[in-house]
């Protein structure tokens, strides 16, 4: 059994991480109980029964609908004309698993999260489905403490640049974004040709080219015309600054 000097100092080296986890993301929370909260696995709760722990289950179904809210929000107004269909497909590979691990891990949310013994004798601190629900439930506390902007606030640095740079471009239909570029911007008139077919029958690649009056922006190629067009469309959106060039 542990004595009391090693629990408290456990108990201290927590409070220590969270208040250094606090001053990196650059906010500090009215009510660090929140904070906690969003950080404790039910795996936990279920070891400290005696102590009034509260997993952070209820905490990532709020932060799911505030994650969707604000996502939606930036995406309805940085693609004016793109279709409810298109942004839909974006929403939601920006906030599915995958992504949702790759912004806990890059701010370390695993090492915070409290643990039962069992559920870190198996690997869950670096299991996918935990770290998502942790990155949700961050967001769901931050939204009860702070309110909405602060959610905001804090997507603009770790999410919202991501989108800007293109991370979830593989999602995207690049021919339909590039129209719709041109038609908002009232630019002219697109033209897509195939300049070449090369290789046998069973394995042809297509080398293709996209105009806007008459002047070439991009280039593609790609083992069918569409897909050949489709990366001249990409190659297009880079060079009207769309999104960086790879």
């Amino acid at each position: 059994m542990p004595n009391k000097t090693n629990l408290k100092k456990n108990f201290f080296k927590k409070i220590e991480k969270f208040r250094d986890f606090q001053a990196k993301i650059g906010i500090t929370f009215t009510n660090e109980k929140l904070l906690f909260q969003a950080f404790t696995h039910s795996s936990y709760v279920n070891e400290h029964r005696k102590k009034p722990y509260e997993d952070n289950e209820r905490l990532e179904y709020l932060g799911d609908a505030v994650l969707e809210l604000t996502v939606s929000e930036y995406l309805y107004k940085k693609y004016p004309t793109m279709s409810e269909g298109n942004l839909t497909k974006l929403r939601a590979a920006i906030v599915c698993e995958p992504s949702l691990v790759t912004f806990a891990n890059e701010l370390s949310f695993g090492e915070l999260v409290l643990l039962g013994k069992g559920e870190e004798m198996t690997g869950g601190r670096g299991r996918p489905a935990l770290l998502a629900d942790v990155f949700e439930a961050f967001i769901g506390a931050l939204y009860l403490d702070q309110g909405l902007e602060s959610v905001t606030s804090f997507l603009n640095k770790v999410v919202f640049p991501k989108i800007d740079e293109g991370a979830f471009s593989h999602v995207m239909d690049f021919k339909s974004r590039l129209q719709e570029l041109i038609q908002r911007d009232g630019k002219g008139v697109l033209d897509y040709k195939i300049l070449e077919e090369k290789g046998p029958a069973h394995n042809k690649e297509f080398v293709a080219t996209v105009s806007l009056n008459g002047e070439v922006i991009g280039s593609g190629v790609g083992r069918s015309k569409k897909e050949a067009e489709q990366h001249a469309a990409e190659q297009g959106l880079q060079k009207l600054g769309e999104f960086p060039q790879k």
